[in-house]
């Protein structure tokens, strides 16, 4: 076989033999090894997303338009006996056509070599076989990621070791959800790691995090002398932090040029993101504490949606937890509180800043409001009342309900009616013992106004305290110190800030008078050696019309009558080294001019997005637009003042209960999620060393993936192990394509051999005729959606155990291989009825919602 006629007949094993059933009988996913092998063999037909292969001896090329003509296909041959291949898309804006085979093929002929695919590696640095902080590093084609940069509420600096090792070498950091866990290191890793890379998150995540911070910088400083970040640093973190929105595709530049990330749809925090990767139409996925469920406030993730990424990093946190249903979840939250309300007591939820606790907050607001209950709701942070109106403000990022509602009504879910937003302990300290709800910062109860409030309640049985999330600091403490018959002790430590007096007071001022003093001698001094090096300057200058020495000597001696003043002529700035004599600065104006006068650039005159985005908040540029005004008096009170600690001895008495409204899939969801999206490599992340294995060995037994579970600063290699070809199609083969229109998108059938053209792979005409190929159906049937499309058409539709019935006669329904081991396999679309006219009318409007190729 030569180069110049090397025909793809990668697959070809002679004459197809199995029987092909009718196209209206059967199609199925694309990608699925229950197709037991390539397109000869394949017994139903393939409907895919965009492109589905489905029989013919030769293999053929599937072609994709969309702006530039673009085509890839991609094979592994350990898999070939059980996957049909799939039709990658890539996209390159250059005239002459260029495609990427990525299939492994016979030994290709000399002269012709393959490329691996897209070099990928991924290190946890924080967050592997444990529940701590996620910080992870990607490298994609040398490319490095950091996707996330949490920190906990302790602030130890030594789990950030890791990070400090690669932190001045990262390229992009991508953040995806905006609470500590996710981004609580950022400003410290900017300000002393080294980290200098961009950011990018969406809207919400930049907003609220930077709440997040402020809170947790607060909190600290009331209580600690802290100083590992201010909130100077915390702005010049987040101030050059790229927003995207969702389903955005960014392209990066200069080292990550090729590389196209894109922010999806991950539930569990407003702004949450699942990150898309892009190289060489090779997808890396990085989801992390997403949610399928929708909720009040957010809808779900649409991680489903995706279909075999190269590489899915996920996380296994809740891999053996199981979650009832939401309204009874909901309706048993409510019930605890009344119980204990009705008793005279107080309920405690230590939350987050502006996370999970806005779904709490309407779920309070929302049953308080039905149930016409009067008992007081608070939400106390340092952030509160931004926190709400920056909420307020986000609408287009929640659930299709509010907006629906907005839309129709202008009526905000976050018009809060029933809780009411403090900033500070007084009001709570004014109501004394009277039974109330109040949901204070921060969840851990390390530091913030949750840890005086616990102090407080423990010490009565009536109260009660109830976490909303696992892994709080004082939890497993709190609940192991009730467990027993008789109430524990747990032993905190109580802080606060107060002003400086007396002794201790003068004690300050002189200290500062004193640092003044030296501050004012150290720039004296300064600006002394300035002007003796530019008397330097000029005495030493080479300019021939200098008068001599002598006689500028005696001039100055002439002129001392005038009180020895000639110094002032120089004294604030620097004469240029080749002036004659010192001079005063002279700056020419050089201002272009026209006939309506003056050269203006009008850019300067406008308003930036920033500045345009405070005035449409009603915020200002400084700390009182982005905190409230109890917190910003209480930063610029300059009275001076210290610290001071006393660790004491709190008896639990009070109950505690768990209920999990983290709003996170549970194990059984994210089993059927990770084997719905079927990863060729999958890297587990993030969870317990339980979790993390039960749910390595349950994807390793039931699916054909490969699994990692890597340690802290553990580097895995997830390269593909496809091998990529790049080939030009030729005009004269392209002049023979006619396109179909699929959305946004054209797609058409190409039949080609390889040749070699200077050197370069180019798809040419088949030199014969090739035969003719079986139909190919293209798109995705979902039932639902097809349920919708016939009772729009005025057809009797009902689902019926799990099949769709059609009138009286005719029944649609999804199967899957039953060879196929868990839920990864490929579904079939199987039309059961007698052969009357409804039964043909049902095949016909179910054709319509496919491509036939």
């Amino acid at each position: 076989m030569t180069v110049e006629a090397w025909r793809l007949n990668m697959w070809s094993r002679g004459e197809h033999k199995a029987e092909h059933r009718s196209p209206e009988l059967r199609t199925c996913g694309c990608s699925r090894r229950s197709c037991r092998g390539p397109p000869p063999r394949c017994g139903v037909l393939r409907a895919c997303p965009l492109l589905s292969a489905a029989a013919g001896c030769a293999a053929r090329l599937a072609y994709h338009l969309r702006g530039a003509w673009l085509l890839a296909a991609r094979r592994r041959r350990r898999l070939a006996d059980r996957r049909c291949p799939l039709a990658r898309l890539l996209e390159l804006g250059v005239r002459t056509v260029t495609a990427t085979l990525a299939v492994e093929l016979p030994p290709p002929p000399k002269g012709i070599s393959g490329q691996m695919g897209t070099s990928v590696q991924v290190t946890p640095l924080s967050g592997a076989y444990g529940e701590g902080p996620l910080c992870y590093l990607l490298a994609v084609d040398g490319f490095r990621f950091l996707l996330d940069c949490g920190w906990t509420d302790l602030c130890d600096t030594s789990q950030l070791q890791p990070l400090a090792k690669v932190a001045p070498k990262i390229d992009a950091v991508l953040l995806s959800h905006p609470d500590m866990m996710h981004l609580g290191a950022l400003p410290y890793a900017m300000k002393h790691l080294g980290l200098s890379a961009p950011v990018y998150a969406t809207e919400p995540v930049f907003r609220l995090g930077l709440l997040t911070m402020y809170d947790h910088f607060l909190s600290r400083w009331q209580v600690s002398d802290f100083d590992l970040f201010t909130l100077d640093d915390v702005d010049a973190a987040f101030q050059n932090i790229v927003r995207l929105k969702y389903s955005q595709n960014y392209l990066l530049n200069d080292k990550g040029e090729g590389i196209v990330i894109a922010p999806h749809v991950a539930g569990h925090l407003l702004g949450g993101t699942v990150w898309k990767i892009t190289k060489d139409g090779e997808d890396v996925v990085y989801a992390v504490d997403f949610n399928h469920r929708k909720e009040r406030h957010l809808n779900g993730t649409v991680l489903g949606s995706f279909v075999r990424p190269a590489v899915l990093i996920t996380d296994a946190y809740n891999a053996l937890n199981n979650q009832g249903y939401r309204k009874k979840q909901d309706q048993d939250f409510i019930d605890s509180l009344v119980k204990v309300l009705v008793t005279g007591g107080s309920v405690l939820l230590p939350v987050d800043t502006a996370g999970r606790v806005l779904e709490l907050l309407l779920i309070l607001d929302t049953y308080w409001g039905e149930r016409g209950l009067e008992y007081p709701i608070y939400f106390l942070t340092n952030v509160s009342t931004s926190t709400v109106d920056y909420v307020k403000s986000f609408l287009e990022w929640m659930g299709d309900q509010i907006a629906k509602s907005f839309e129709s009504s202008r009526a905000n879910a976050f018009l809060l009616k029933k809780v009411t937003l403090i900033i500070n302990k007084e009001e709570l300290e004014k109501l004394g013992d009277t039974p109330k709800v109040v949901l204070a910062s921060m969840a851990s109860l390390e530091v913030g106004f949750s840890h005086d409030i616990f102090v407080e309640m423990a010490n009565e049985a009536r109260n009660l305290v109830l976490f909303t999330e696992k892994g709080q600091v004082l939890w497993d403490t709190c609940s192991n110190a009730s467990s027993g018959p008789t109430p524990k002790a747990v032993k905190v430590t109580m802080s606060k800030r107060i002003p400086l007096v007396g002794d201790e007071l003068k004690a300050y001022e002189e200290e500062q008078e004193r640092i003044k003093r030296e501050e004012v001698l150290k720039a004296s001094l300064i600006k002394e050696e300035e002007i003796k090096a530019s008397h330097g300057s000029i005495a030493k200058t080479s300019d021939p019309m200098v008068i001599d020495a002598s006689s500028s000597h005696k001039s100055a001696n002439a002129g001392s009558h005038f009180g020895g003043n000639a110094d002032i002529l120089i004294d604030g700035f620097v004469p240029p080294s080749t002036s004659v004599a010192p001079m005063f600065p002279f700056f020419e104006n050089t201002a272009e001019w026209d006939d309506f006068g003056e050269v203006i650039n009008p850019d300067d005159y406008m308003l930036k997005q920033e500045e345009m985005d405070n005035l449409m908040l009603g915020s200002g540029d400084g700390l009182d637009g982005k905190i409230d005004d109890g917190s910003a008096r209480l930063l610029l009170d300059s009275t001076p003042s210290k610290v001071i600690s006393n660790e004491m001895t709190v008896q639990v008495k009070c109950s505690l209960i768990y209920m999990d409204f983290e709003g996170r899939s549970d194990g059984r969801s994210v089993k059927s999620v990770i084997g719905h999206v079927a990863p060729l490599k999958l890297v587990l992340v993030h969870g317990s060393a339980e979790a993390t294995e039960h749910l390595k060995m349950h994807c390793a037994k039931t699916s054909d993936m490969h699994v990692y579970a890597p340690q802290i600063e553990e580097t895995i290699d997830v390269t593909s192990d496809l091998c990529a070809y790049k080939v030009q199609l030729s005009e004269k083969l392209m002049s023979n394509i006619i396109c179909k229109k699929l959305g946004e998108h054209e797609i058409a059938w190409v039949d080609a051999e390889v040749g070699k053209e200077d050197e370069k792979l180019i798809l040419l005409p088949p030199s014969t005729t090739p035969a003719p190929h079986k139909p190919v159906l293209v798109g995705d049937l979902k039932l639902s959606d097809f349920k919708q499309f016939l009772e729009n058409k005025g057809w009797q539709v009902e689902f019926t155990g799990g099949a769709l019935r059609c009138g009286e006669h005719v029944t649609v329904r999804k199967i899957g291989d039953s060879s196929q081991k868990g839920s990864t396999g490929s579904q079939q679309i199987v039309i059961e009825g007698p052969l009357c006219e409804d039964y043909y009318k049902v095949r016909e409007l179910l054709y319509a919602q496919f491509y036939l190729l």
